[in-house]
């Protein structure tokens, strides 16, 4: 995440300057300036008291495809077009088996 993106467009996002933030956050609006510049890199606390100022707030999500297990993925990318049609037929006649148990 870049915290200097993150806090320029929270802020306009809350239609705020960035004097308006600063006197709601109480704190000078050079620094709500040299933060959204990028030139100086805020704590975790900062960022995150200066976006709760403007309706936001800081929460922590996994990135993409950190996790996965692609050893699946590689499996099917060996198969040919044939063979993958036919591994999704298998596969949706075995689901459609299941809901069938399911149900009885």
């Amino acid at each position: 995440m870049r915290s200097a993106y993150a806090l320029a467009t929270a802020r306009r996002r809350a239609g705020l300057t960035q004097r308006e933030l600063a006197a709601r956050a109480d704190v000078a609006q050079s620094v709500i300036a040299r933060l959204e510049a990028g030139r100086v890199n805020p704590r975790v606390d900062t960022l995150t008291h200066l976006l709760r100022a403007c309706g936001w707030d800081l929460e922590l999500a996994p990135r993409h495809g950190e996790g996965l297990d692609r050893s699946a993925i590689r499996r099917l990318r060996r198969l040919s077009p044939r063979e993958r049609l036919q591994a999704a037929a298998a596969d949706a006649a075995g689901i459609a088996s299941l809901e069938r148990a399911a149900r009885a």
